[in-house]
């Protein structure tokens, strides 16, 4: 019999955590649909289409097992050379963080690459990365909900060293809440 387990909280984080987490994809590169998890019910809900013309740039996701400082399961940025469909499951390569501030609340997007793709594996940290790629992220993220008059502020990219203890934290968060 196949059990059916709850994307957030059923799902191992990885085997190899920090540097390596494992990614549920909730939205693919390249859409302009917000979907999440429902806490509740493990399911993707559509939560908006975006209120403008911006599409995804990155493949967007959260890590199993993991409870932000917002409330919510930690974010993840996994870039890859695809578009990866949403609720797959990606072994991800952590190589950095985004630190934003969304409506006065903390938000971490830790930024990975999808670990068994061969066209971007191979970077291990942020700076490896070109800047027009820190220049989209901060366009997108910063002005994708201004016209739903909410406001997004991009604090700082964090190399790979940084983001590590993000990951880390939002174990023990998770940990502390869920499995008391």
């Amino acid at each position: 019999m196949i059990t059916v387990k709850h994307p957030w909280h059923g799902v191992n984080p990885g085997y190899e955590t920090p540097e390596k987490v494992y990614a549920v994809v909730e939205i693919p590169q390249g859409s302009r649909s917000k979907y999440e998890i429902d806490k509740d019910s493990g399911l993707l809900k559509l939560d908006r289409v975006i209120y403008s013309s911006f599409i995804y740039p990155v493949n967007y996701g959260f890590i199993p097992q993991t409870l932000g400082d917002d409330g919510d399961p930690l974010d993840v940025l996994v870039i890859c050379s695809q578009s990866i469909e949403p609720l797959c499951l990606v072994e991800a390569t952590v190589i950095g963080n985004m630190q934003m501030i969304d409506q006065g609340k903390k938000d971490d997007k830790i930024i990975a690459v999808a670990t068994h793709d061969p066209t971007v594996n191979f970077i291990k940290d942020i700076q490896e990365l070109p800047a027009h790629f820190f220049d989209e992220l901060k366009q997108f993220f910063s002005q994708y909900k201004v016209l739903e008059n909410k406001t997004v502020e991009i604090d700082a990219f964090q190399h790979k060293k940084e983001a590590l203890p993000v990951i880390s934290a939002a174990l023990t968060l998770y940990k502390e809440k869920f499995r008391q």
